[in-house]
């Protein structure tokens, strides 16, 4: 397991690399973007210079261009006059580099204080032996502030369509 930087605001951090926590939300969404060396790099490229974020309608302030290890970044989603900020910090950097296992390319981040959730979300790409390229998002979460509490299923909602909104601007082609 990754060592826990002291300003995340949970104590399993690493776990969406296997098994999630109890005691929290859990999502796996998997899906086939497209196919070949060029989907993986762009997929990639799109995933660790936060451009699936933007793509999804997520502005991003980053404290570095690519995702790296002990980045903060801080996203905005606007929901009509109401703008949220999430502030989180990288904790992974993903580069398998290796064609015969599959490679994968991605990151993990995590949630710092004041974030509307508690929890930490992965993102990665992976190119299978047979040249398909799969897009993958594991998060684990649960209410951090109180009108996220107060909001109950409707946050699961918006983590969902967040969720297939990063997907679809991973597809290639």
């Amino acid at each position: 397991m990754t060592p826990q930087p002291s300003d995340l605001t949970y104590a399993e951090v690493g776990a969406t690399a296997g098994e999630l926590p109890a005691g929290y939300h859990h999502l796996r969404r998997s899906r086939v973007i497209g196919a070949g060396e060029e989907c993986f790099t762009t997929a990639a490229h799109r995933i660790l210079n936060w451009d699936m974020h933007r793509r999804a309608g997520i502005g991003i302030d980053s404290s570095t261009p690519p995702a790296a290890v002990g980045a903060a970044v801080t996203m905005r989603l606007g929901l009509g006059p109401v703008v949220i900020s999430a502030a989180c910090r990288v904790i992974e950097v993903i580069d398998s580099g290796s064609i015969d296992a599959g490679t994968e390319n991605g990151f993990a981040y995590g949630t710092l204080p004041g974030h509307p959730e508690i929890g930490e979300e992965r993102f990665w790409v992976q190119r299978l032996p047979d040249d398909s390229v799969v897009a993958h998002i594991v998060a684990f979460s649960r209410p951090g502030r109180w009108f996220t509490r107060i909001g109950g299923p409707i946050g699961r909602i918006a983590q969902s369509r967040i969720t297939e909104r990063y997907l679809d601007a991973l597809m290639c082609a």
